[in-house]
């Protein structure tokens, strides 16, 4: 008999983190129960850019609506115009794609009980309009809505692609902030654990006016300052226990520089050093807390790339610590796979958060749908 002939399911996922670097698009095709990465484009923000991002999310600033709207517009362009880059590469029509998912740029994110949000800025309507595809975007206000933090959303796809019925296995994002996802059976546990790369990128940016630590060499040159070191893990964030969620308006440029008020005589690479242990700490501190069952860490996001960062997280686990590069799938393009996945479990009418994570009161189909061209297929 012929073969019968399978059909491609195909979704884009967007994607700029609390780096705020640029933006991961992944075309991703679900046929046949499987999860392949057809083609990836990552493109950079331009230094302006990253700056007016900044200025627009740093906490308790009085923020112009005018900057905000045309921010918002300005990335939708950017997002879409990713979208059709990504087509291109890969050579296949707008029409082929169900949807995309967009996470869209974090400005704020607070998630309090009482009034909590979170925003994402990057107009899906502008995305839906310039690309003709149904566009879903606003995944994390829906969990919010019913009690949950907004984040991490990301360990629902974790529970996808990287469990295992025969070990404990945590999943270990590191961008802008980390995150963990606890894999243990049929039980799910998801948190930030606290800062990844941010407070690095920001002491990096203000002293070798670098983006970043490339490869952790600056961190690997100075020495861990102890004092320091203790008075940096002295935060009620470290100490409350999960479900919560953070960000870089609470580990932010203001919470550095009161911490580091006491300690002005130090060299500016050894406080480098102590904020990379200082991640490692954290890190390793969740997962000893809430996985101690767990065999295996897989690594993705910015900080898989970070050396000097892996290097203390092994030495500070007992389990091995490998790159999601060992399953399948480059560190880099987890999350824009993952809001394909996110973007296709709302196409189909199937909740994208897990109450176990977010602490949500149920779970509920997430963001908002903008059609394309043709409507909705």
């Amino acid at each position: 008999m012929p073969k019968t002939k399978t059909v491609s399911e195909l979704y884009i996922g967007l994607m700029s983190g609390t780096s705020l670097d640029g933006i991961d698009a992944g075309l991703v095709d679900f046929s046949d129960g499987k999860i392949r990465l057809v083609a990836f484009h990552y493109q950079p923000f331009s230094a302006e850019l990253r700056r007016r991002i900044h200025l627009l999310s740093q906490p308790d600033q009085a923020v112009s609506l005018k900057d905000y709207g045309s921010l918002d517009t300005l990335l939708g362009q950017l997002f879409a115009e990713a979208v059709l880059i990504l087509l291109d590469k890969a050579q296949i029509p707008a029409s082929a794609i169900k949807a995309i998912g967009s996470h869209g740029q974090t400005v704020y994110h607070a998630p309090e009980p009482e009034y909590g949000f979170s925003l994402q800025i990057s107009d899906p309507n502008r995305i839906a309009e310039i690309t003709g595809i149904t566009t879903i975007a606003d995944f994390r206000r829906r969990d919010i809505a019913v009690g949950g933090q907004g984040a991490p959303l990301v360990p629902a796809f974790h529970q996808a692609v990287f469990a295992d019925n025969t070990q404990a296995r945590t999943v270990l994002n590191i961008g802008g902030i980390a995150n963990i996802t606890v894999l243990e059976g049929n039980n799910v546990l998801g948190f930030d654990t606290g800062p990844g790369n941010t407070l690095m990128d920001l002491w990096c940016g203000q002293h070798l006016n670098q983006a970043y630590d490339r490869g952790g060499e600056w961190a690997a040159s100075g020495k861990v300052e102890a004092s320091l070191l203790e008075a940096l893990k002295d935060d009620d964030y470290f100490r409350i226990a999960p479900p919560k969620s953070t960000g870089k308006e609470y580990f932010s440029p203001a919470w550095l520089k009161q911490k580091l008020r006491p300690f002005s005589e130090l060299k500016a690479e050894d406080i480098q050093t102590t904020l990379c242990q200082l991640s490692a700490d954290s890190i390793a501190e969740a997962i000893r807390q809430h996985a101690p069952h767990t065999a295996k860490i897989i690594v993705c996001g910015g900080g898989a790339h970070n050396r000097q960062l892996m290097t203390l997280l092994q030495q500070n686990l007992s389990m091995p610590v490998v790159s999601t590069t060992e399953h399948g799938i480059d560190p880099d393009h987890v999350e824009a796979i993952a809001f394909a996945w996110l973007a296709r479990q709302t196409f189909n009418n199937l909740p994208g958060n897990l109450c176990s994570v977010t602490g949500a009161a149920a779970p509920v189909i997430l963001g908002g749908i903008y059609p394309g061209k043709n409507g909705l297929r």
